[in-house]
């Protein structure tokens, strides 16, 4: 595992941040194959943030990416009852980053991996933050 990037503090909903950070992170190891790598990132944009987490992992086919943010949606059934899991984890990704307006982008490819980025404004982060009281 890899982390590179730039100071970028992100002002958000820390319990929002941290599951969205655990879950990306959690389905890139739990999905990639053996030896196989994560880089986690994080770039200012100047008014944004981007948060992304690659992997070189199984990858996700083109027609199952549109389902993936459903609740209880798997796109490998058998190679999800190995590892476990509930399915939820990339709902609540999505529903965390539109509680803070953020965007969410994913790019995959069967068989050589799949990248997650998550796009913060930094002004909106900031207001909800203040809203809930909390930065991180």
């Amino acid at each position: 595992m890899t982390l590179e990037g730039d100071s970028a503090p992100i002002f958000g909903i820390r319990r929002l941040m941290e599951s969205i950070a655990f879950n990306l992170i959690d389905n890139a190891i739990k999905y990639n194959k053996e030896n196989g790598t994560v880089d986690v990132s994080v770039k200012d944009l100047g008014d944004k943030i981007r948060f992304s987490v690659a992997d070189s992992g199984i990858g996700i086919p083109e027609d199952d990416i549109p389902r993936i943010f459903e609740r209880f949606y798997r796109v490998d059934k058998s190679h999800s009852r190995e590892i476990g899991g509930t399915g939820l984890g990339l709902s609540i990704v999505k529903h965390a980053a539109i509680l803070q307006h953020a965007k969410i982008d994913v790019q995959s490819v069967p068989e050589q991996g799949t990248m997650f980025s998550i796009t913060f404004d930094k002004e909106e982060c900031k207001k909800q933050a203040e809203a809930q009281d909390e930065t991180l």
